[in-house]
């Protein structure tokens, strides 16, 4: 009678948490779809674009399409002068693995000025990257370069910390499954950091205003 009791509990339990995080993922999107845009056309100019860092490459050795896309979506914005400077947030943990160094190889060989890249390896998670752009590279009103679901996550983290950001959706690869698993697990992840742990980057430092530094 005691075991079929807690079983109870806990099937109860389980369905209210998976309840609350369905509601919170979708409560995500909907707050922070008015500020993604998929067309490059449509959007609104903002000095600075903020590229989100990823691995280049899949384990297999391939290019990883998350990458391939945030950095044509960087080129395209930058080269239609939707953007002034692009800032390449991102980790690097390794001497062997430095996304941001990776990012701005590729983007001057697609013909982005040096100048106008500015590089930022304390982007550890996405919320040391939004944070870290508004509080140590000085913006506030800037655009995230990434795919929609870590758009949603990155404005949602924007909008908790009255940061006036958009983002630019580009393409994610097909195979989207366990990517949107963990997206969805992440998003809890950020709430609590938020909310409740009330978390701070990891390193934040000096203030390095992109736009004096450059002019």
């Amino acid at each position: 009678m005691n075991f079929k009791r807690l079983i109870t509990y806990f099937l109860a339990i389980c369905t209210v948490m998976i309840s609350v995080i369905i509601c919170l993922d979708l409560w995500i999107s909907y707050k922070t779809k008015p500020y993604i845009y998929h067309d490059e056309n449509k959007v609104p100019y903002r000095a600075i674009g903020v590229v989100l860092g990823t691995s280049k490459y899949v384990r297999g050795g391939g290019i990883n399409d998350f990458y391939r896309n945030r950095i044509d979506g960087a080129i395209s914005l930058y080269s239609q002068g939707k953007v002034d400077y692009l800032l390449l947030s991102g980790d690097n943990a390794l001497q062997s693995y430095n996304e941001p160094i990776t990012m701005q190889k590729d983007l001057i060989k697609a013909g982005i000025p040096r100048e106008a890249i500015v590089l930022d390896f304390a982007g550890f998670r996405t919320l040391d990257s939004v944070v870290r752009a508004n509080r140590v590279f000085d913006a506030n009103d800037f655009t995230i370069i990434t795919q929609e679901f870590h758009c949603e996550r990155a404005i949602f983290i924007a909008l908790a910390q009255n940061i006036q950001a958009q983002c630019f959706a580009v393409p994610a690869p097909n195979s989207m499954k366990l990517v949107r698993i963990r997206e969805t697990l992440a998003r809890v992840g950020a709430f609590i950091d938020l909310y409740i742990l009330k978390k701070e980057p990891k390193y934040l430092g000096p203030v390095i205003p992109i736009i004096s530094n450059n002019n």
